[in-house]
Formats: C-alpha cells, sequence, structure tokens
C-alpha cells in the first residue's frame, strides 16, 4: 500500500492544489466591478433561470442515475462469475460517484461563468483587455475545477475499491478493473447534461432569432423580445454546464482505461515493485498537465490596448503545450523502468495532435481564412447558396482531422510497439503508447476548458450590455470578445473530438483486455475482431445507424422545443403591442420555462437510445458484435462531430464575418445587418446552431458513452 501512495500523493496533491488556484481566481474575479443596477438586474436573472434549469434538469437525471446503477448492479451481480456480491455493490457504488462528480463538475462550470459575465461587462466599459482578464480567469476556475475533481475522484475510488478487490491479479492490478463503474457514471450524466443543455440553449437561439430579427425586425439581445434571457441563460447551461461535465468525463474515461491497458505492461514487467508505475503513469501525467496548464494561464496578462485578442489566448495555449513536452520527459524517466523516450514522445505526438487541432479547427471556423469567407460570399446570392456552401465547408472538415488522427494512432503505436520488454508485450506496449498520447492531448485540459468558457461568458456580457443600453463603444469590445469566444468554442469542441478519437481506441483496447480477463486467457489472445463475421458487421451497422439516428433525435428535438417557443414569441407580442413600444416588459420567465420542460422532454429519447443500443447488442449478439459497434460507431461518430461541430461554427462566423462590415458588393458597397446577403447568413447560422451546439458536442460524449458501458457490461456479452 505504501508504494501504491507514493504514486499516489503526487496526484492528490496537485488536485489540492488546482482547487486552491480556482479559488484564489474566483475571489479574483468576484472583486471586480458588477456596473450599473440596469446591468446587475439582467444577469441576476440569467442566474435565477441558469440555476433553476439545472435543479430540474439534475433531478431528472438523479432519477435515471439511480435506476441505471441498480440494473447495473444486478446486472454485474448474476454475469460476473467471481466476487459477485461485491462487484456488483462497488460497480454500483462507484457508477454514482462519477455520476454525482460529473454533475459537480457542470454546476461549477455554469455557476462561476454566470458570475463572471456581469464582471467581464462591466470590465469592458473600462477597457478589452480587463474584460478579457475577467472572462479568462471566469473560465479558469471551472477549468481546474473540473480536472481536479477527475483526478481526485479516480485517485480517491481506486484508494478506497483497493481495500475489497479481489482476484486473480494482484490487487493493484485487479482494482482497475472494478472501478469502471465511476467512467461509466461520469459519461452517463455528461451525455444528459450536454444534450439537454444543448437542447435547451439552441431552442432559445432559434426562437429569438426567428421572431426577434426575422419578424419583429429587432436587434440579437433586445430587451424587447420575450426569449432573450432565455437565450442567455442557454449559453451557460449547454456550453458551461454540458462542457464542464464532459470534460469532467474524458479526463475520467481516460484515465481509467490508460490504467487497464497498463495492467498489461505490470504483467510483462514481471509484476514487481517497479511495474506497478504503468498503471499509475496516467494520472501523473494529469497532474503534470495541470501545472502546466498553471503556468500557461498566468502567462496570459492582456494589458493595454489589445490588437489580437486569439493571440494572447494561443499564445498560453503554446506555453503549455511548451511545458507539456518537458513534463512527459521529465516524468517519463522518473517513473517508468524501461521505454522511457519512446512513451515521452508518444506524450508529444498527442501534444502536436491538440496543436494540430487547434489549427484545422481555426482555420475552417475563423473569419480571416477562406472556408467562412467563402460562406459570407455565397450568402450574397441567396439562402440555397449560402446553405450548399456550409454544408460543403462541414464536409470537407472531417478530411484533415481524419488524417491527424491516424497519424497519430499509428506514430504512437509504433514507438510503444519498439519498445524492448522483458517478455512479448509488443502488442500491448504499442497500444499504452496510444494511450500515452491520449494522456498527452489531455494535459491541456484545463486551459483548454478555460478558453472554452471564455466564449459563453462574452456572449452572456454583450448581451448584458446590449440589454442594459450600454454605449456603442462597450458593445464593439463585447462583440470583439464575442467573435473570439466563438472560435474558442470550436476550437474546444474540435480538441473534444481529437480526444474522444484517440481515447475511443484506448477504450476499446481496455475492452478487449477486459474481455480476455473474464474470459481468463492470455494477454495477446483476444486482439482480433472478425469484420467479416456477420455479428460483427452487424454490431458495425447498428453502431453507425445509432450516430445517425441521435443526430437526427438531438436535431428534431431543437425544431420540436424551438417551435414552442416561436409560439410564444408570438403571443407575446400579439397579447401586449406595448412590449414592441417599449412601454411594458415581456414576461422572460414564461420563456425560460417553455425551454426547461421542451428541453427535458425531448433529451430522453436520444440518451435512452444512446444507453440502450449498446447493451442489446452485446446481449443479444456477444462481445465481438459490441466489439463493432464501438469500432464502426466510434468512426462514424468522429467524422459525424466533426462535420457538425465545424460546419456549425463556420456557419456562425460567417454571419458575424457579414455583420462586421466584411463583405461589399460589386460596387464596394457595405452588405452588412439588415442586407440580403445576411438574412441568408442568419438562416445558415440558424441551421448550424443545433449542429454545433446541440448534436456534435452530445456525439463525442456518446462515442464514450458506447465505450465506458460496453467495457462495464463485458462480461454480460459473453
Amino acid at each position: 500500500m505504501d508504494d501504491i501512495r507514493s504514486y499516489l500523493a503526487p496526484v492528490i496533491i496537485i488536485g489540492v492544489i488546482a482547487i486552491i488556484f480556482a479559488i484564489y481566481l474566483a475571489r479574483d474575479v468576484m472583486r471586480k466591478d458588477t456596473g450599473t443596477p440596469e446591468m446587475r438586474n439582467i444577469s441576476d436573472r440569467i442566474f435565477e433561470g441558469a440555476l433553476a434549469y439545472l435543479k430540474r434538469q439534475y433531478r431528472t437525471i438523479a432519477i435515471l442515475a439511480v435506476v441505471t446503477s441498480v440494473v447495473l448492479g444486478v446486472l454485474v451481480y448474476f454475469f460476473e462469475k467471481d466476487q459477485q456480491t461485491t462487484r456488483a455493490l462497488i460497480t454500483s457504488l462507484s457508477f454514482l460517484f462519477g455520476a454525482a462528480l460529473s454533475g459537480i463538475s457542470g454546476f461549477i462550470g455554469m455557476y462561476v461563468a454566470v458570475r463572471s459575465n456581469i464582471r467581464t461587462a462591466a470590465g469592458a466599459r473600462k477597457s478589452l483587455a480587463d474584460a478579457m482578464n475577467v472572462a479568462l480567469r471566469g473560465g479558469a476556475v471551472s477549468g481546474f475545477l473540473v480536472v481536479a475533481l477527475a483526478l481526485l475522484g479516480v485517485a480517491s475510488v481506486y484508494l478506497i475499491v483497493y481495500q475489497f478487490a479481489e482476484g486473480a491479479l494482484p490487487t493493484v492490478a485487479e482494482t482497475p478493473y472494478w472501478i469502471v463503474g465511476f467512467a461509466f457514471g461520469a459519461s452517463f450524466v455528461a451525455l444528459f447534461a450536454q444534450l439537454g443543455g444543448g437542447i435547451y440553449t439552441k431552442a432559445a437561439d432559434v426562437g429569438a432569432d426567428l421572431v426577434g430579427k426575422f419578424e419583429a425586425g429587432i436587434p440579437e439581445d433586445d430587451p424587447r423580445n420575450p426569449a432573450v434571457i432565455a437565450d442567455l441563460v442557454g449559453d451557460n447551461v449547454g456550453d458551461c454546464a454540458g462542457r464542464g461535465a464532459d470534460l469532467f468525463e474524458s479526463s475520467s474515461a481516460e484515465f481509467i482505461g490508460a490504467m487497464v491497458l497498463g495492467v498489461a505492461l505490470y504483467k510483462a514487467s514481471g509484476a514487481g515493485d517497479d511495474s506497478i508505475s504503468w498503471i499509475f503513469f496516467p494520472l501523473l501525467v494529469g497532474a503534470v498537465g495541470v501545472i502546466c496548464s498553471l503556468v500557461g494561464l498566468l502567462t496570459v496578462r492582456p494589458k493595454g490596448a489589445i490588437s489580437d485578442p486569439m493571440g494572447e489566448l494561443n499564445r498560453g495555449f503554446y506555453v503549455v503545450s511548451a511545458l507539456a513536452a518537458v513534463g512527459l520527459f521529465g516524468l517519463s524517466y522518473w517513473v517508468l523502468p524501461y521505454g522511457q523516450w519512446q512513451f515521452a514522445l508518444c506524450g508529444v505526438i498527442g501534444i502536436v495532435t491538440s496543436i494540430a487541432f487547434l489549427f484545422i479547427t481555426q482555420y475552417y471556423t475563423a473569419g480571416t481564412y477562406r472556408p467562412v469567407r467563402e460562406i459570407a460570399d455565397q450568402s450574397r446570392r441567396g439562402v440555397a447558396t449560402n446553405m450548399i456552401s456550409g454544408l460543403s465547408v462541414g464536409m470537407e472538415t472531417t478530411g484533415l482531422p481524419a488524417v491527424v488522427i491516424s497519424v497519430a494512432l499509428l506514430a504512437s503505436y509504433s514507438l510503444g510497439n519498439s519498445v524492448d520488454f522483458p517478455s512479448d508485450a509488443a502488442v500491448s506496449a504499442g497500444i499504452f503508447g496510444t494511450a500515452v498520447a491520449t494522456m498527452g492531448m489531455l494535459m491541456s485540459a484545463a486551459y483548454i476548458l478555460a478558453m472554452d468558457t471564455f466564449g459563453p461568458i462574452t456572449d452572456n456580457a454583450g448581451g448584458i450590455v446590449e440589454m442594459s443600453n450600454q454605449p456603442e463603444s462597450v458593445r464593439e469590445v463585447t462583440d470583439a470578445l464575442d467573435s473570439v469566444g466563438n472560435t474558442t468554442k470550436a476550437l474546444t469542441k474540435g480538441y473534444a473530438v481529437g480526444t474522444a478519437a484517440l481515447a475511443a481506441f484506448l477504450l476499446f483496447s481496455a475492452f478487449l483486455e477486459e474481455v480476455n480477463r473474464f474470459k481468463g486467457v492470455g494477454n495477446e489472445v483476444e486482439r482480433v475482431v472478425n469484420v467479416a463475421e456477420p455479428k460483427v458487421f452487424v454490431g458495425g451497422l447498428i453502431g453507425a445507424m445509432i450516430v445517425f439516428l441521435f443526430t437526427s433525435l438531438a436535431i428534431r428535438a431543437v425544431g420540436n422545443a424551438a417551435g414552442d417557443m416561436i409560439e410564444e414569441v408570438r403571443r407575446q407580442f400579439r397579447a401586449d403591442p406595448g412590449i414592441m413600444a417599449g412601454t411594458s416588459q415581456p414576461d422572460y420567465a414564461r420563456c425560460v420555462d417553455i425551454s426547461v420542460r421542451s428541453a427535458l422532454r425531448e433529451m430522453v429519447l436520444p440518451g435512452a437510445l444512446a444507453v440502450a443500443g449498446p447493451v442489446v447488442v452485446g446481449a443479444a449478439l456477444g462481445w465481438e458484435a459490441a466489439a463493432g459497434l464501438l469500432m464502426i460507431g466510434t468512426i462514424a461518430g468522429i467524422l459525424m462531430a466533426l462535420f457538425l461541430n465545424n460546419g456549425g461554427g463556420a456557419w456562425d462566423n460567417a454571419k458575424k464575418y457579414i455583420e462586421a462590415g466584411n463583405l461589399k458588393d460589386e460596387n464596394g458597397n457595405i452588405l452588412g445587418k439588415g442586407s440580403d446577403a445576411h438574412n441568408a447568413a442568419v438562416v445558415g447560422d440558424t441551421v448550424g446552431d443545433p449542429f454545433k451546439d446541440t448534436a456534435g458536442p452530445s456525439l463525442h460524449v456518446l462515442i464514450k458513452l458506447f465505450a465506458t458501458i460496453t467495457l462495464v457490461l463485458a462480461p454480460l456479452f459473453i
């Protein structure tokens, strides 16, 4: 036990440091100016709406989680072959623990963002630097707390379960197999949090845009629009709460999956005292990443006149990446018994992959590059050409990321495969190399989540400025930050898809390890899944089908919920002409309530499909079919998520490109707000909204849910 604690102690200490740092950032943000009474009134409405939604959503998710934990425990009890009662109880409880921490992560992300938006708006009255500093530090509170919870959660559940785990392997190696329920619980809550939040935010956004902009002809975030508060609330419950739960789930699932793969190298190394380093190395990599992210964040201290806010954020990311590369080599030589430089390079491959995704996503979603400008230019010819161009760009965006992922997997596998182990463990070492690449990509997770939460904070700040009738100069500051925020949100989604892709291979390999463990076969036996087998092919076909059907249900859910919102906004305009005249106030609470009820109702069916699909396929057709579903469903899900995220982001920024006055006709006249080109771009943006904020982000959670549920229920499928 002492050796185990020597590995976990640094993880726990760094997790605590991350929490202390997050508290420091939160206190710094909370001391900032909160602006005028009008601004505070609007911010309070957003906070109340977001809190009300999360309470109702988490109450629903809690009921689903408790029921699922009971069913999970029963299945494990009946299908495990050893220690059935203990394993069933631990699986259920670890599932609930993971679910609870995932929910807490989402709540933290939302709470801090809502408290930061008013201070960002107030900072915009002084300078762009002040507003940017508040927004980034507010987002960083969520980033560091979420990653800290993942580290502390996995470390603590390991230490607790270690006291009870028994099996064919030594306890230190047996325990990772016992805690996979923790990862499933995190994935379960993350899916519903991301899906429900995405439905909520886009129902409000689409309803507010279609009636407010098109029918009533009023600006975005105009206080006369009854749906505007619901729209601003949605930015927090979707982009903040959902993404916080998502990245907690990503970190937790990858940590545990990599620990399971480390067990194979533990056995290959002779199961000695030094060998346990393979099991705990992934957690140590995550801990080093937190320190690197902390230093990187502190290097971003915008002052004076800022000409390129995105450049400031990118600089911090590059600092994190450089420190992470150095940290990987130091950690590898300190901890690993052999293969130090090979596995360190595997981690560097993951870091380079994250940078590549940064550039690729920025290229396809920022207004300074060809794709967004192409969509904006096509908007001059009408809605149809805008739609065709946007769909084309979305499909194009799958190309480069697929190549990058392929190169990363092949390179990291080859490096791991080249390590000279004392026994025949080449395949296991190669797969562990891909796991280290995934860990390398996740080293910047805290900083990436800070950049992501930066987006909805600045978006909300712009809404507060607009609704409180601040001077145009203040709105220009928040618009500039909002445009950067759209790009950072798109970058984070690309990053999340990239980590999901690498992690899916990691977790797929962990699933095969679990099959081997349960069947009691050798380490290198069940490595081949024969796609020519009909049941494997059918499993893969169903996996790809679930991705498409899930996407359809998620987008349709937004359409249904938005329809309710549109009717309510129209009703209020008809019933009270004083709203448009500015003599009476809309019923904001009614629109918030409609979004809440619609989101909770509409999230159940796609969520149930995601959970039930792999279970039914595995139980009916066996573990090979479940492997086929996991393999092909992951590939389809990655490509679909890239298409939806980047296509929607490009549509959004094409609209903003036009609004910024960058599009001109043949005579050099600016085609700005209110022009036919802008109207076409608004339609494209509206279609892209459920792509990039509902279905796309939910898909990379779906990919990992496939992996964690098959990993937990492997005994059922054999």
